[in-house]
C-alpha cells in the first residue's frame, strides 16, 4: 500500500489485518482448504455476465449492503436470503454480498444466507490482502473475489490473482485511477471493475468509468461500480459499451430491490 492510499482505506485494511490474524489463531488455512474441496463446484461468476452481456441485456451484480462508512446504515430491514431472492426475481446476473464487520456491519453469514437462495454466483465483497481469505471465501462458498489494487502491491495482487484461480474463484480487480488500471492490466484478467467513487472525497462521478475505457484491452469486460442511480446513469453507460454494472444503495433503499433492478434495467432499454 503506497503512500497515497486514501486514509478510510488505510484504516480498513489494518483493522482487516487484525481480523485476519485472530481468525488464523481460530481456524487454521489447512482446515479451510478442507473446507473449501468440500465445496460444491461454483457457479461461474464470469460467465454469468458474459452470458448476460451476449444475450443483448445488461449483466448487474446486484449488491447486499447493509452499510458504509460513508453513509452509515443504508437498510435497516436486512434479510439477505429475502434480498437475494428479490434480485433474482428482479434479474440479477449475479450477486454480491458484503462480509466485512467493522465498517460495513457485513458478515460472513450474509453471504452464506444469499448464496443458499437464489441460484445465481455471488462474489464475496471484503478487502482481500492474504492468501488465508482467499481460502476462507471458497470455503464459505463464494463464487468469485474481489481484489483492489489500491489496496495491494504489485507482488500481492500478482499472488493473490494467482491463488484464487487455484481456488477455483473467479476475480474482479478493481481500479480507480488510470495507474490502478496499469497495474491490473499486467494481470491475466477477464473482468476490470472501474470504481466511480473518489476514495479520498467520496465523491463519485461516472466520468471515472468513461475516461478509462479507451485504455481498457478488448477481451477485458469492464464491470462499472459507484454512482450509479437511476435508468439514464445505465443508458449512459450502455451507450458507450460498458454493459455490465454493480450497483447497491440505489436498489437497498428501496421496499424491493429486485424490482428496483427490474424498473432500472427496463428504464435503460427503453
Amino acid at each position: 500500500m503506497s503512500t497515497t492510499t486514501p486514509t478510510v482505506l488505510r484504516r480498513i485494511c489494518d483493522r482487516k489485518r487484525e481480523e485476519i490474524a485472530e481468525r488464523k489463531r481460530q481456524t487454521t488455512v489447512a482446515e479451510l482448504i478442507a473446507r473449501a474441496e468440500a465445496q460444491s463446484a461454483p457457479r461461474g461468476f464470469i460467465a454469468a455476465l458474459q452470458q448476460r452481456v451476449r444475450s443483448g441485456s445488461p449483466a448487474v451484480i446486484a449488491e447486499i449492503k447493509k452499510a458504509s462508512p460513508s453513509k452509515g446504515v443504508i437498510r435497516d430491514d436486512f434479510d439477505p436470503a429475502s434480498i437475494a431472492k428479490s434480485y433474482e426475481l428482479g434479474g440479477a446476473a449475479c450477486l454480491s454480498v458484503l462480509t466485512d464487520i467493522d465498517f460495513f456491519q457485513g458478515s460472513d453469514e450474509y453471504l452464506q444466507a444469499a448464496r443458499a437462495a437464489s441460484h445465481l454466483p455471488a462474489i464475496r465483497k471484503d478487502f482481500t490482502l492474504e492468501s488465508y481469505q482467499i481460502w476462507e471465501s471458497r470455503a464459505l462458498g463464494a463464487d468469485a473475489i474481489l481484489l483492489i489494487v489500491a489496496c495491494l502491491d504489485d507482488k500481492q495482487l500478482s499472488d493473490l490473482f494467482a491463488e484464487a484461480r487455484i481456488a477455483q474463484l473467479d476475480v474482479l480487480v478493481e481500479v480507480h485511477d488510470r495507474a490502478e488500471l496499469d497495474r491490473a492490466l499486467v494481470l491475466d484478467l477477464d473482468l476490470v471493475g472501474i470504481n466511480n467513487r473518489d476514495l479520498h472525497t467520496f465523491d463519485t462521478s461516472l466520468t471515472t468509468t468513461l475516461d478509462l475505457l479507451a485504455s481498457v484491452p478488448e477481451g477485458v469486460e469492464v464491470v462499472t461500480e459507484s454512482g450509479l442511480h437511476t435508468s439514464e446513469d445505465m443508458k449512459l453507460m450502455l451507450g458507450q459499451g460498458v454493459s455490465t454494472f454493480l450497483i447497491g444503495e440505489s436498489f437497498m433503499r428501496q421496499p424491493s430491490p429486485g424490482d428496483a433492478l427490474a424498473q432500472m434495467v427496463a428504464g435503460a432499454k427503453s
